[in-house]
C-alpha cells in the first residue's frame, strides 16, 4: 500500500480548502489536497455560485449612505438564528463573523485582486422586522467562479507551490488515530481503486455539507415542518454527501443541527444536468403571481422573494403537491427573472462590464430566450388559455384550472389598475418596499397588469424545492478545531466551511441572513490556518 506524508491534509478542494492551502503555503508548510472531483472542477460549489457575501460596515455601504456596525449586524443575525442556550459555539462564530468579515474577508479579498460590484443589495429583509435591517449583500465582480479562479492562480504562482500536491478523483473514507490524535486518513484512488495511507500533523475536513445527498436531506428534514416534499431537486454539489460527517460522528466528533438547511423554493430541473436530479435555483420574480398546483394564488399572505427564504421553503413544503407555479409576462421576466450562480450570469462571471450594463438597462432578453429554448418547465404562450393548456400538458393532467387562473390574474390586474393610492395587497406593498432601495429598484418592475398585451407573451414556470447548503455540521471552536461530544478539541483535526456549518456546527442557526456562506468559508479557513501556524 502506498504511504505518503505531508504537514497538512485538506480533504476537499472547494473555496475553503483552497484558502486554507494558500495560507498554509504562506507558512511554508507541505500541503496535500484530496479532491474527489476532476481537475477542471476544482473549487466545488463555490465555483458555481453567484458570489454574494453578507459584509458589515464596508466602504461600499457607507458610500451608499448605509451606516452599519457589527453590533447591529449581530442583532439582526440573532433575530433570524433562534439560537438555543446550548448553541455556545454557533453564537461565538456569529459574533466572530460580524466582527471580522470587514478585515478578514472584504479587505483581504481586495488585497488579493478581487473586486465587488459598486452596489449593495438588500436581501432577507424579513417578513415582520426580523432579518437584515439594512443592505449588506455584496456581489463579487466575476462571481464565485472568479473567486475560485483567483485562488487557483495564487496557488499556482506561489513561491512555495512545490510544497502543494493535489490528488484528484481521490476519496477519504476513514481517519487514522494515535493516542487520540488524528494522524491522517485512508484514501481511495477512485480511478485505479488503489488505497493510499496519507499521514500528516494536521487534517482538515472541507467536504461541504449534506445537500448533495437527497436521502440525507430527507432523513434530516426539520420535523416541525412535517414530511419532506415528495420531489426535491439537487442544487448542491454531487459530492456534498455527508460521508465524513457520518465517519466523524461514529468516531466521537460532535455533529450538530443537520436539520437546519438553506434550501430554496424555486428550482427547476437543469436542462443540461451533469448528475442525476441536478436542478437550477431561480431567483423568482417579485411581480409574478405564485400559484399552487391548481392555479390558485398561494395565500392568504402571498409568496414574495427577497424577504424570508426559509419561510418560503416552509410554506411550499407544506402544500398538497410538491410543486408550484409562477405566472408573469415577458416585460417582468427581462427585468426580474434570474438564475442563481455563475453559469447563467456570464456577463458578471466573465467581467464584461458593457454587456452587463446593457442587460441591466434594456432587460435580459438573452436569458429569457435561453430558458424558453432549453427548459420545458419555462412555458411561454400568447394567451392565458394557451398557457394553461401547456401547463397541464407538462403535467399530463388537468390539475390547473383555467377559471381559477383567470380569476386570480384578473383580480390582481384590477387591483393594479386602481393606482397606488388604492392598492391593498401585501405583494404590492413588498414590491414598493423593494423598489425604494435604489440597488434593488434596478431589477424590480413597477407593478403593471400581467395581462397587459404590450408587456409581451405570458410565462409560467413550474417550480420545486431545491437543496443547496447545510447550516449545521461538524462542531468547531474559534480555531476551527473539531470538538468531541464533551466539547474538547480532537487533536490534529479541523473542519472548515460548510462541513463545519460555516463555523461551530451551525453559525447561522435556523435562518441565514444570506451571503454568509462564501465569507463563512473564508473566515473558518483562515482561522484553521492561523491555528496551525501558531501551534
Amino acid at each position: 500500500m502506498d504511504t505518503q506524508k505531508s504537514d497538512v491534509i485538506i480533504v476537499g478542494g472547494g473555496i475553503a480548502g483552497l484558502v486554507t492551502a494558500f495560507e498554509c503555503l504562506n507558512s511554508g508548510l507541505n500541503v496535500t489536497i484530496i479532491e474527489r472531483d476532476k481537475e477542471e472542477n476544482l473549487g466545488g460549489l463555490a465555483k458555481l455560485s453567484f458570489g454574494g457575501m453578507a459584509l458589515v460596515n464596508t466602504p461600499l455601504q457607507r458610500k451608499m449612505g448605509v451606516h452599519d456596525s457589527p453590533e447591529r449586524a449581530l442583532k439582526d443575525w440573532y433575530s433570524f438564528a433562534n439560537f438555543g442556550e446550548e448553541d455556545f459555539w454557533p453564537k461565538q462564530w456569529a459574533k466572530y463573523y460580524v466582527d471580522h468579515c470587514l478585515k478578514n474577508v472584504y479587505e483581504w479579498l481586495i488585497e488579493h485582486g478581487m473586486k465587488f460590484l459598486p452596489a449593495v443589495n438588500w436581501v432577507e429583509r424579513g417578513q415582520y422586522g426580523k432579518g437584515n435591517s439594512l443592505p449588506r449583500y455584496h456581489i463579487l465582480w466575476g462571481t464565485g467562479y472568479r473567486l475560485v479562479e483567483r485562488f487557483i492562480e495564487l496557488l499556482q504562482s506561489h513561491k512555495n507551490k512545490h510544497k502543494l500536491k493535489i490528488l484528484y478523483e481521490h476519496k477519504v473514507h476513514d481517519f487514522f488515530r494515535d493516542k487520540g490524535k488524528v494522524t491522517g486518513c485512508q484514501v481511495l484512488n477512485e480511478k485505479t481503486s488503489e488505497e493510499i495511507e496519507l499521514y500528516a500533523s494536521y487534517t482538515i475536513v472541507a467536504t461541504g455539507g449534506i445537500g448533495g445527498n437527497l436521502q440525507k436531506v430527507r432523513d434530516n428534514w426539520y420535523q416541525p415542518w412535517g414530511k419532506p416534499p415528495a420531489e426535491i431537486l439537487n442544487g448542491s454539489h454531487k459530492y456534498a454527501d455527508g460521508l465524513l460527517h457520518d465517519v466523524l460522528s461514529e468516531q466521537g466528533a460532535a455533529v450538530t443541527h443537520l436539520d437546519k438547511m438553506w434550501n430554496y423554493a424555486a428550482g427547476i430541473p437543469h436542462p443540461k444536468p451533469s448528475f442525476e436530479g441536478q436542478g437550477l435555483s431561480l431567483i423568482p420574480c417579485k411581480n409574478a403571481l405564485w400559484l399552487d398546483h391548481t392555479g390558485k394564488r398561494i395565500g392568504p399572505e402571498p409568496l414574495v422573494t427577497g424577504f424570508d427564504t426559509n419561510e418560503l421553503c416552509r410554506r411550499v413544503s407544506e402544500l398538497e403537491a410538491p410543486y408550484t407555479w409562477q405566472l408573469f409576462n415577458w416585460k417582468i421576466a427581462i427585468k426580474e427573472f434570474a438564475v442563481s450562480g455563475s453559469e447563467h450570469n456570464q456577463n458578471i462571471r466573465d467581467r464584461k462590464l458593457f454587456s452587463f450594463l446593457k442587460e441591466a438597462i434594456l432587460g435580459n432578453h438573452r436569458l429569457v430566450k435561453q430558458m424558453q429554448e432549453e427548459s420545458d418547465h419555462f412555458i411561454v404562450a400568447d394567451s392565458l388559455p394557451e398557457l394553461v393548456s401547456k401547463m397541464n400538458a407538462l403535467n399530463s393532467d388537468n390539475s390547473v384550472s383555467l377559471e381559477d387562473v383567470q380569476n386570480q390574474v384578473q383580480q390582481y390586474d384590477d387591483m393594479i389598475s386602481r393606482g397606488p393610492a388604492l392598492w391593498n395587497d401585501d405583494q404590492l406593498r413588498r414590491i414598493q418596499h423593494a423598489r425604494a432601495w435604489r440597488a434593488d429598484k434596478l431589477r424590480t418592475c413597477k407593478p403593471n397588469a400581467i395581462l397587459d398585451q404590450s408587456s409581451g407573451p405570458l410565462i409560467a414556470v413550474k417550480l420545486r424545492l431545491i437543496s443547496r447548503k447545510s447550516l449545521g455540521g461538524i462542531q468547531t471552536d474559534l480555531q476551527s478545531r473539531v470538538l468531541d461530544l464533551q466539547g474538547e478539541p480532537i487533536k490534529g483535526l479541523y473542519a472548515i466551511g460548510e462541513a463545519a456549518g460555516f463555523g461551530g456546527g451551525g453559525a447561522s442557526g435556523f435562518k441565514s441572513l444570506e451571503g454568509t456562506f462564501l465569507s463563512g468559508c473564508i473566515l473558518t479557513a483562515r482561522a484553521a490556518a492561523e491555528s496551525i501556524r501558531q501551534s
